[in-house]
């Protein structure tokens, strides 16, 4: 890796104003610049879940759009991470929107 810091795995749920304000399609768009795989998905409790996958760095620069930036008519009021791990293979080939 470029960054030297190894590829990691996190999941994430995002919590706020975040669906029907096209979080999941801003999500995936950040995701691709950065370079990152995994998916996201409105849950039917009003938040948008999801994995992402990719250098260490750039996963933390993805979790941090998700805290506080998100996309342009979201309010995000908090975003949770769980299940961090290293990994020696991203497990998806691109970054999905899961219906």
């Amino acid at each position: 890796m470029a960054d030297g810091d190894g590829l990691m795995s996190v999941d994430y749920e995002v919590h706020g104003k975040v669906q029907g304000v096209f979080f999941r399609k801003y999500t995936q768009g950040e995701a691709k610049r950065l370079g990152l795989v995994g998916w996201v998905q409105n849950t039917s409790h009003g938040t948008v879940q999801g994995q992402i996958q990719g250098p260490a760095a750039r996963v933390r620069e993805l979790q941090e759009w998700l805290k506080k930036i998100g996309s342009p008519q979201s309010r995000i009021s908090r975003a949770e991470f769980s299940n961090e791990k290293k990994i020696e293979a991203l497990e998806h080939k691109e970054f999905q929107i899961v219906k």
